[in-house]
């Protein structure tokens, strides 16, 4: 790294930047890549703050999806967007597997009783889009299933529009490289083991299969009325803000509102 400039050092003469010099490995640029971090993560938060206001007041309704491969950082970007947010008037939503009954009905009629009221902001960790690929990666719907879905869900994210609702598609992607060194960390960290499913122990070995499905989504759902936005998230940090960013660009809002 070059020689510290004044500017580093009063970056690193801070709470948040004597936190990152204490972070081991022990990295100077890294620390001040992360002092930077959380002044724009916090610039941003604020943003959010304005955005939901603004959402609240004239009652809007807000779907957000987040979609990528295993450990792409979905949660973790949710939880940056929502740390700061009025927990009111939002909801995180990750369904589990379907129960029996569940199983018996319309496929997208589970994640329709999750959608938003007036005023709300819904966050989807996994959606309906599990159908797209993780299902049929493996094993866990029929072709045929499959083939309903895809000819469907276009349909299904117009009627959304159509209702006035607000739809934000978000993917997240990382390399195979990646996703192999954060499984790693996963296990080797006691309060993170949990994370780690049946399905995750897999995805390595599927990988390419994964690319497959994911490559047919993309070819049939990204659509002039409903995008797909890619986030690169091999990195973490820069991830969250661009996701952030994207949202923010997305929604229409009144960045003049009071709050």
């Amino acid at each position: 790294m070059e020689e510290l400039t004044q500017k580093d050092v009063n970056k690193l003469n801070t709470i948040r930047g004597l936190k990152a010099l204490l972070s081991k490995p022990f990295n100077l640029e890294r620390a001040i890549r992360y002092v930077d971090y959380e002044r724009k993560l916090k610039k941003l938060q604020v943003e959010l703050i304005r955005m939901q206001a603004w959402a609240i007041k004239e009652n809007e309704r807000i779907i957000v999806i987040f979609e990528g491969r295993d450990a792409a950082g979905k949660g973790g970007a949710i939880r940056r967007i929502t740390e700061r947010i009025n927990p009111r008037h939002m909801r995180i939503v990750a369904l589990p597997k379907p129960n029996e009954d569940q199983k018996t009905q319309w496929y997208f009629q589970r994640y329709v009783e999750q959608f938003p009221k007036a005023g709300e902001i819904v966050f989807f960790d996994r959606s309906w889009y599990n159908r797209a690929v993780v299902e049929p990666v493996n094993g866990f719907c029929t072709k045929e299933e499959y083939d309903i879905f895809m000819n469907q869900v276009n349909d299904f994210e117009r009627m959304i529009l159509e209702s006035g609702i607000r739809l934000v598609k978000i993917y997240m992607s990382i390399t195979k490289k990646e996703q192999a060194k954060r499984f790693s960390d996963i296990k080797d960290n006691p309060l993170k083991q949990w994370k780690m499913t049946p399905v995750d122990e897999r995805a390595q070995e599927l990988w390419d299969d994964y690319t497959v499905y994911k490559k047919a989504m993309f070819s049939k759902t990204n659509t002039i009325i409903s995008p797909w936005k890619v986030i690169r998230a091999n990195r973490k940090t820069i991830a969250r803000v661009n996701v952030i960013n994207y949202i923010l660009k997305s929604i229409p809002y009144d960045k003049n509102i009071e709050v």
